[in-house]
């Protein structure tokens, strides 16, 4: 179990598959995060893209670390997971 609180905020879509894995992901490992739909909110779609220059979805904002895409690796490493 995670032993420190992170701060997790996903932008994602609902018909986006690597959004639910990255979700479910998250789920499986205990985490907490924030879900935001930009397909329905254009004020935090156009956040998105100016934290990471990309108009795809899933971006994660980790504790501050952006996380392109379900990057699992990247995901791990930043929260410190096996």
């Amino acid at each position: 179990m995670p032993t420190k609180e992170h701060k997790i905020t996903i932008y994602s879509t609902q018909n986006c598959p690597y959004c639910v894995m990255l979700k479910d992901y998250l789920k499986e490992k205990g985490f907490k995060y924030t879900d935001i739909d930009v397909s329905k909110d254009h004020k935090k779609a156009e956040e998105m893209i100016e934290k990471s220059g990309q108009m795809g979805v899933p971006v994660a904002d980790i504790d501050g670390q952006i996380v392109i895409g379900f990057d699992k690796v990247k995901v791990k490493k930043i929260l410190g997971i096996n």
